[in-house]
């Protein structure tokens, strides 16, 4: 026998003992992007490994160390994408989305992968949910953005387990003066930077804010503020968005720290984070971004958007909503000899086309009928229907309640549904 062969590093299995948990963010996810107006779209996870270059940009971690790239046989150089916004600009650019100023609003799902060192709620292939929105300028359509990942968080039980943080970046000259000034501000602290912050310092100094580096803290700190070097335009954009949130009754707090690892961003960044996932406390983070279109060989079009970690916000719903989430099914068929397992498949066949929303279990096998009723009380099923020799040649079935005390109802077959709607309701 040859040896097992297992996954690969920072990569997983999602099984069927938590899928519920994904299903049930999946459904949230859907019913909140329709209320808003968004669209679906879906793009490749195989790209040209250009388009991350161009997009992201050539010093930053995802590019430099992170991102699966390969030749293929015809000499294309290709990426597994690592992010999923410069995909679908990328997309949209390409089926005319962005023509004759439309505005477009979409949203995604799918996995992303990069190479980082794994740990809990970071692997090498992850998920994401994204929402983006192209040709509209200005904060409002930010708080449009910021308001729809509120209402998902209400949705999800998560109100009060996350919080927003704002900031601005400003425009490209904005960024040119505050990085001049914070550079020297660096250069006056060197022997007080790590080694991975003195190599950020000449390519994306403004990284350095981000540092996880507790002995960092007091020079990060210190160090010159963002706000104090953005432009009039750029602090009326910043005090729009603050005051509609405001109007919106949206608690959040100016974070000046706050930076994106990624160059395509301007003037507004936003992040949702957490305590209760350790040191990896970002679930949601997004930003504007009017820059990308041009750098990928469009005209210029207004951008925003954000993308959320699925495995993440699992992990945290599934901590603070076990109970909620944890999936009931509604019926369990309980089988006493072979020929009940044929009827047991007739009658849960006819259950499903008269119920459709009701999940229906089956064992399709012959066990002891004790062995089987634990098996129906684990499952949390509501309702047993109990089927055997004696039941078929009398056309009845067994029905007892799981959840209720009282005593097993022998029901003509005919009848079952119409008991079952009023015990399950």
């Amino acid at each position: 026998m040859g040896q097992v062969v297992k996954s690969i590093k920072g990569v997983r299995d999602l099984l069927p003992d938590s899928i519920h948990n994904w299903h049930f963010l999946e459904k949230n996810v859907r019913e909140v992007m329709d209320s808003y107006g968004y669209s679906e779209m879906r793009t490749p996870i195989l790209e040209k490994s250009e388009l991350f270059h161009r997009s992201i940009g050539e010093v930053t971690d995802i590019v430099e160390k992170e991102m699966y790239s390969f030749e293929d046989r015809n000499g294309d150089k290709l990426s597994l994408r690592p992010e999923n916004t410069a995909s679908c600009v990328r997309a949209a650019i390409q089926h005319g989305l962005l023509n004759n100023n439309q505005v477009s609003r979409i949203w995604y799902l799918g996995p992303m992968f990069r190479r980082e060192n794994p740990q809990r709620g970071r692997y090498r292939q992850f998920w994401q949910v994204g929402a983006e929105v192209y040709g509209l300028p200005g904060p409002y359509i930010e708080s449009e953005l910021i308001l729809l990942g509120e209402r998902l968080w209400r949705n999800l039980g998560l109100a009060g387990h996350v919080t927003l943080q704002v900031n601005s970046l400003g425009t490209a000259e904005d960024r040119v003066t505050y990085k001049k000034a914070l550079v020297e501000y660096l250069n006056d602290h060197l022997n007080e930077l790590d080694e991975e912050s003195k190599r950020r310092l000449g390519t994306n100094p403004l990284r350095i804010l981000d540092t996880k580096n507790p002995r960092m803290s007091n020079v990060v700190a210190e160090a010159p503020d963002m706000l104090d070097y953005l432009c009039e335009e750029s602090k009326e954009h910043f005090e729009g968005l603050q005051a509609s949130l405001t109007q919106c009754n949206v608690a959040f707090e100016i974070n000046t720290r706050l930076v994106r690892g990624l160059d395509y961003y301007s003037h507004t960044v936003f992040e949702w984070v957490t305590d209760h996932l350790g040191s990896q406390g970002t679930v949601c983070a997004g930003g504007r971004y009017d820059g990308l279109t041009e750098q990928l060989g469009a005209k210029p079009t207004p951008g925003v958007g954000w993308a959320l970690g699925m495995d993440r916000l699992v992990e945290l719903a599934a901590e603070i909503n076990a109970e909620r989430i944890s999936p009931e099914p509604e019926v369990y068929m309980v089988l006493g000899d072979q020929q009940a397992i044929v009827s047991g498949l007739v009658l849960a066949e006819q259950i499903r086309s008269e119920q459709p929303q009701w999940t229906v279990i089956s064992t399709c096998t012959v066990s002891g009928l004790k062995s089987q009723f634990k098996k129906a009380d684990r499952s949390n099923a509501k309702v047993a229907l109990i089927l055997a020799e004696s039941e078929i040649a009398a056309e009845t079935v067994g029905v007892k309640s799981l959840r209720q005390k009282a005593e097993q109802l022998t029901v003509p077959r005919d009848q079952v549904i119409e008991v079952l709607r009023k015990l399950i309701g």
